[in-house]
């Protein structure tokens, strides 16, 4: 195993893994609050076009979106983030991330939005608060803390989403994996027992950060 550390780039793999993980989960919470917010909206417009995104990219494959954002945004389109090749095809893996993370991000804010009580709403309207200031004000901080197990799921699944970056020819852990199966093959249970490894001490402390602040935040009834 420190053979396998010395030999490859696994350290730095990882790191790629989070930094992806970092970047997509903030577009993907800003552009999954708006598909909550209009999935809720008065305007039966805004709710159809936010249940169409969702239940459209929930049953789109993920590596499908990432190669759309790779070969049509930026092969077909020209569309560019950077001028270096490296770090453009990195954002166009995070756009494709977030792409499809928001709708995850979506479904969770609207289990938080059924924790809200609908009185709660109601009081806002009967002062004179409009649904955008109900929203913004009264329902999404207490949405959001309904919501905490379901987002910190959410961030676990992307963390381990973050490995189809290699569709867009982003070197990440399972990059490194492929290159160490392929140069050391007689290192099998090594090579899985390493990334394996990898991701546990990744994704475990988001579990526990996760549990507890969903119990410490939770709202009392």
């Amino acid at each position: 195993m420190l053979e396998l550390l010395s030999n490859y780039p696994i350290l730095g793999a990882f790191w790629m893994n989070i930094q992806l993980t970092l970047c997509s989960a903030i577009g993907a919470l800003i552009l999954g609050t708006i598909l909550a917010i209009m999935r809720v909206s008065p305007s039966p417009a805004l709710r159809l076009a936010g249940t169409f995104y969702v239940n459209t990219i929930r049953n789109t494959p993920l590596t499908l979106i990432i190669l759309f954002c790779w070969i049509v945004l930026w092969g077909q389109l020209g569309v560019t983030v950077s001028d270096n090749l490296t770090t453009n095809n990195f954002w166009m893996a995070v756009i494709g991330l977030s792409v499809y993370t928001a709708a995850f991000v979506c479904e969770s804010l609207r289990s938080g939005f059924n924790t809200v009580p609908p009185g709660q709403a109601e009081a806002a309207r009967s002062i004179g608060l409009g649904f955008r200031q109900t929203i913004s004000l009264v329902v999404l901080p207490q949405a959001f803390r309904g919501a905490i197990a379901p987002l910190g799921n959410t961030l676990i699944a992307l963390t381990k989403n973050s490995t189809v970056a290699t569709a867009a020819s982003v070197f990440n852990a399972s990059s490194v994996m492929q290159e160490m199966i392929e140069f050391s093959p007689d290192k099998g249970i090594a090579i899985f027992m390493v990334i394996a490894l990898g991701f546990v001490v990744i994704v475990f402390p988001m579990g526990v950060l996760f549990t507890h602040l969903s119990k410490k935040l939770a709202v009392a009834r």
